[in-house]
């Protein structure tokens, strides 16, 4: 139950304590868990760009709808995605694959490889990117849940401005698109709003459908 203990016990926080900085040892460990999320194939489409530097985070602030929170926590994460699927990456990571697992280049999922890799070509830009996205936010969630096994606060944010952040960043010279940015820090209670409020989500018996 340690991680539903967890999961309750964090909130997207609403203030920070701008003196309080997390630990490279814990930021590392919440970065360990998005690399280690799975993805289609394996292919691991998704980047996670760490923001510490003040000075870069205040720059943030306006490209996040002036979002103070941007500025006071300790580090930002910007969640990133492919912005398409190329012969060179598909390929280096199924090469990654079958190296790790010392078996024949080009044989990462047998003699299907092939195929899988061919389907991914065939994606459209909107398509690639509507793929890539959705990966994106299962690295995104387990980034969030370890979080909060390390007791550190969180503040997951998709309001911000991706193009201008993309170009701000350059991301896009790196062919990623900017999906999603997650706060992290400690809370400042005095003045978050939402720190004494009640967790709310949808009942149970609504929220499962099911099939006997």
């Amino acid at each position: 139950m340690a991680l539903l203990d967890d999961l309750k016990w964090r909130y997207a926080t609403k203030k920070y304590n701008p003196s309080k900085r997390v630990s490279e040892e814990k930021i590392d460990k919440i970065i360990e868990a998005a690399r280690l999320a799975p993805s289609s194939y394996g292919i691991q489409p998704v980047r996670v760009v760490c923001v510490s530097n003040q000075e870069i985070k205040k720059y943030m602030v306006p490209v996040a709808w002036n979002q103070r929170i941007i500025a006071d926590c300790s580090h930002v994460l910007v969640f990133a995605a492919w912005d398409n699927y190329t012969p060179e990456r598909v390929t280096n990571m199924f090469d990654v694959t079958t190296n790790e697992r010392e078996i024949p280049q080009g044989s990462a999922f047998g003699s299907n490889t092939d195929n899988i890799a061919n389907s991914h070509y065939k994606m459209s830009t909107e398509e690639t990117i509507r793929d890539t996205e959705r990966q994106a936010c299962i690295a995104f969630g387990l980034a969030i849940a370890q979080a909060a096994e390390l007791k550190v606060d969180a503040t997951p944010m998709g309001g911000f401005d991706k193009f201008a952040l993309d170009d701000m960043l350059g991301l896009n010279e790196k062919g990623l698109k900017s999906v999603y940015l997650l706060a992290l820090g400690y809370r400042e209670s005095e003045g978050d709003w939402m720190v004494n409020q009640k967790k709310v989500r949808t009942p149970k018996e609504d929220f499962v459908l099911k099939l006997n």
